[in-house]
């Protein structure tokens, strides 16, 4: 069993998402990026505790809801260090700075590839997906994956911002992604398709960056 909740939050329209256990009622939420106390008081109405808040990447439209939402809930930030490091350095913020986002809080913990995420008798595994930036993640588990700007419905994310790679985003998708069971249903980032998820098997059909 596995409670999950999406919200569509902040100026670019990040899609969050809380993950939850029913039976040791934990939780995570995964780039928090606004309407923070909605979310926190969501979590709270469902008899979760919060565990962690977890970051698919560093983009500051991602990470922008982490320190409200920790002094909310206190829990720790999980990261992969490469994107933590590369979005607090003074010129890639500086850039962002210019387009209205703060600089995020460096992460409490720093997740890598095949760690294992566990909220109660939940595990979700990190898959290091780097092109969107250097540091990007997916979270594989329970039948869905949550793939940030990775992977969206029909389209991938943008690869021109500091820290991008058009080619390598492509060898994450094929080497990382594509080879998931069919199944396996996307949880995206942002809305920019079709319709808000759809299963790989889906995607493999109709996404041409998926035409392997």
């Amino acid at each position: 069993m596995i409670i999950l909740e999406d919200f569509t939050v902040g100026s670019l329209a990040v899609r969050a998402y809380v993950i939850g256990c029913p039976e040791k009622k934990e939780a995570m939420v995964i780039d928090p990026a606004g309407s923070e106390q909605l979310i926190a008081d969501r979590i709270d109405s469902l008899g979760l505790r919060l565990k962690y808040i977890v970051n698919t990447h560093g983009h500051p439209d991602h990470t922008c809801g982490n320190k409200k939402m920790q002094e909310i809930t206190g829990a720790p930030v999980l990261m992969h260090e490469a994107d933590d490091k590369l979005f607090r350095d003074p010129e890639v913020a500086g850039m962002f700075l210019a387009w209205g986002f703060e600089p995020a809080p460096p992460a409490d913990e720093y997740i890598e590839d095949g760690d294992v995420i566990r909220v109660g008798n939940l595990g979700f595994e990190v898959i290091h997906t780097p092109g969107h930036s250097p540091g990007s993640v997916c979270l594989y588990g329970q039948n869905y994956i949550v793939t940030g700007d990775t992977l969206f419905i029909d389209a991938i994310g943008r690869t021109d911002l500091p820290g991008g790679s058009y080619d390598t985003l492509i060898k994450s998708l094929k080497t990382r992604i594509y080879p998931l069971p069919d199944p396996t249903i996307v949880l995206p980032g942002h809305d920019y398709g079709p319709k808000p998820t759809a299963t790989l098997g889906e995607q493999k059909k109709t996404n041409p960056y998926l035409s392997f």
